[in-house]
């Protein structure tokens, strides 16, 4: 398993290199530039700008200058005053006065007083946040919705489960993200129908420090409104895979031996059929925890949303290619994940 985790490791290297590449190279493609204004800008302006953000290098040059910035660790014998003033998104001491500054994804062209940096410390936490709940939210209706729908084929149950996953599927957030407004926070004021409950700082630097009521009355109408798709979804596909899982003769056999009903389906089949499930996970995870953006948009949440769709039509190069960059970090290591928990859940399974 060790070497499994390490030739991933180095797998995802490669995987991430070749992301920054095709992002810088197709952004530099599209039309217009960062500095291209409704009132165009004095060339001699333009220039200048391009000048200190190294746009007037070749594209190769501004390439590997972006590498080193990103990928290549800085040594420095000066200590951070504050995590908001470094800038480097990961820092931490080596021995004595050494410490190492990673990830250095540069200033954004639209603030002269922000980085990418301060905009991922500060808003990327709130988007984590809202993809994990969703995530929980999903697994939570999924999972129990499709075993019983599986258990109780072609009954109520099984009819208003799969109408339950269809509905899901069906209806995107963009539509039912102001259905749920309406309802629950204009008609009914039961929540409020935007905004976060909870600012810096946070545990880890990304879990939230304060999780009273506040929080979670803001919290509960993005989490269902974006989680209801992907539970539609686990729902599915765990009523069809226990479908096929008690069909099995290994299933038909430990009934024949006098085996509680309740055993077989919670020792045999619940743990095979979870596999095709555990296979979606790592890409529903990095979907949930990365694409919140209509999700805050609709709600009114400060997160990275409106801040990587406003990078896209302003091109700020530096805050597109960081927030490309990091989802596809957290998508291998969510695949990883996954193939890590595919051992657990079948003892075939052997990496090594």
């Amino acid at each position: 398993m060790g070497r499994f985790i390490l030739r991933r490791f180095m797998y995802m290297n490669v995987v991430i290199l070749v992301v920054s590449m095709i992002t810088f190279g197709l952004m530099h493609a599209v039309p217009g530039g960062p500095f291209d204004r409704e009132k165009a800008l004095p060339a001699e302006i333009i220039a200048n700008l391009e000048k200190r953000y190294n746009l007037d290098k070749p594209l190769w040059q501004q390439y590997l200058m972006y590498l080193n910035d990103v990928f290549i660790p800085q040594f420095s014998k000066t200590a951070p005053t504050s995590n908001l003033e470094d800038d480097a998104l990961i820092t931490f001491k080596v021995s004595g006065n050494l410490w190492v500054r990673w990830m250095n994804f540069g200033p954004t062209f639209s603030s002269r007083s922000r980085t990418v940096n301060d905009i991922f410390r500060q808003q990327l936490p709130i988007s984590i946040q809202l993809g994990i709940l969703a995530l929980t939210v999903a697994l939570t209706i999924g999972v129990p919705l499709g075993i019983l729908a599986a258990l109780k084929q072609n009954t109520i149950f099984d009819y208003l489960g799969m109408s339950i996953a269809i509905f899901g599927v069906s209806v995107p957030v963009i539509v039912l993200g102001p259905l749920m407004i309406w309802i629950f926070g204009v008609t009914l004021k039961w929540l409020p129908p935007t905004g976060w409950g909870t600012k810096p700082p946070y545990i880890l630097g990304i879990f939230p420090s304060d999780l009273s009521w506040s929080f979670w009355r803001t919290a509960i109408m993005p989490a269902v409104a974006l989680g209801l798709g992907s539970s539609a979804i686990i729902a599915r596909l765990t009523r069809a895979s226990l479908l096929q899982v008690i069909r099995e003769d290994y299933i038909r056999t430990a009934r024949s031996k006098g085996v509680k009903e309740s055993h077989v389906i919670t020792r045999h089949a619940l743990k095979n059929s979870l596999i095709p499930v555990v296979t979606i996970l790592g890409p529903m995870m990095a979907a949930l925890v990365t694409g919140t953006f209509v999700t805050e948009l609709t709600f009114g949440i400060p997160g990275m949303g409106k801040y990587f769709v406003t990078s896209i039509t302003n091109r700020d190069y530096p805050v597109i290619m960081g927030t490309i960059l990091l989802y596809a970090v957290f998508l291998v290591v969510a695949n990883l994940i996954v193939d890590i928990m595919y051992a657990y859940l079948d003892p075939r399974i052997r990496y090594d």
